[in-house]
């Protein structure tokens, strides 16, 4: 599954990680894999802190509930190109904003999307979660209320 969002990070990060001239090619596919735990990080961090129905109304709708966890993300993600590869923070911001955005919808759209087992929201949420739990029935659930 974490595969499976490294490519799919991988398959958006044209201009705002392959062809992007303050990214020295040696660091591209390690810079992919910051934005890939960039996003596994911040979708952690709000189940660790309660919020797991918050997320599964991100998924469900995201025009309304998108701001805040995909703001999460991209600073997260520009911290880390900022502090591990010294880009600029105002360039790392850009960077950041021009990947992450589009990569969650896809994550999102695939979520939805019921061929792609490994990327349904609940198998998604309980591998993030170390396959502790298996969150399936709590995911359907609050996905009907």
């Amino acid at each position: 599954m974490f595969e499976k969002l490294f490519l799919l990070v991988k398959n958006n990060a044209g201009k705002a990680v392959m062809e992007n001239p303050e990214i020295p090619e040696k660091y591209r596919e390690s810079v992919i894999n910051e934005a890939s735990s960039s996003i596994i990080e911040v979708l952690k961090g709000q189940m660790e802190a309660g919020k797991l129905k918050d997320l599964v109304k991100f998924f469900q709708f995201p025009e309304i509930y998108n701001n805040s966890l995909i703001t999460s993300v991209v600073n997260k993600f520009a911290n880390k190109l900022n502090k591990f590869y010294g880009i600029g923070p105002a360039s790392a911001l850009v960077t950041a904003n021009s990947l992450i955005p589009p990569v969650m919808y896809e994550l999102i759209k695939q979520s939805q999307s019921e061929q792609k087992n490994e990327f349904t929201l609940s198998s998604f949420l309980s591998k993030i979660n170390g396959n502790r739990a298996d969150l399936s029935g709590l995911v359907n659930q609050m996905m009907i209320a």
